[in-house]
């Protein structure tokens, strides 16, 4: 539901961005483009712009975007739980580090402890979604990487690995304490959950 509603959102985010992008301003003033309804045919000269996951795309690789300092904020996350019992299951933390750009993408890595003891990293980029469900101190996100650290034994405990190295995703749902504090729940897939911190550094 939570990857649903932020779907949604980021569906709502790219119709207002593409609709703003359909007025512009020319030598003569303001112009808005338009479908006009008495004539059909101007729906389909209407030209028709990259699909969602192209346009995605091109804006979490947009590089110069990525230049602006944005806003930098530190995590942490002491506390997680599997939704099922193992003798072999050991204590999880992280930290990372995390920064934001104004348009709400983000890119970050951090280092933690596997759920088998092991040292382990997540790099990854993706985009948080404020004000979810009307809340304005409730936010999703989402994020996808690379993540490397479930090996020897344990290299079968999570999909497509190669000696270490496999995608990672995060679907999480959070709350905006203060300006500077906010608290998230990352699901980490049917495995489990865990609760992170996060602090504003600038």
């Amino acid at each position: 539901m939570l990857a649903l509603a932020c779907a949604s959102a980021l569906q709502a985010q790219e119709s207002n961005k593409t609709t703003l992008e359909s007025t512009h301003t020319g030598s003569s003033g303001s112009v808005s483009s338009s479908i006009n309804p008495s004539n059909p045919s101007s729906a389909s000269a209407a030209p028709e712009g990259p699909g969602l996951i192209v346009r995605n795309w091109r804006s979490a690789t947009d590089w110069q975007a990525w230049q602006d300092s944005g806003q930098w904020r530190f995590v942490i996350a002491p506390f997680s739980l599997h939704f099922r019992y193992s003798d072999e299951h050991r204590y999880v933390w992280a930290v990372g580090i995390e920064n934001q750009r104004s348009d709400y993408w983000i890119a970050g890595a951090s280092f933690f402890r596997n759920s088998f003891g092991q040292p382990s990293s997540y790099v990854y980029v993706g985009k948080r979604f404020p004000s979810l469900f009307g809340q304005p101190q409730l936010f999703g996100q989402l994020s996808a990487g690379l993540m490397y650290g479930y090996r020897g034994a344990y290299q079968r405990k999570v999909p497509a690995n190669y000696q270490g190295f496999s995608p990672g995703a995060l679907v999480s749902l959070g709350w905006q304490f203060t300006p500077r504090v906010a608290v998230a729940a990352h699901m980490l897939g049917d495995a489990g959950m865990m609760l992170q911190l996060s602090y504003e550094l600038n």
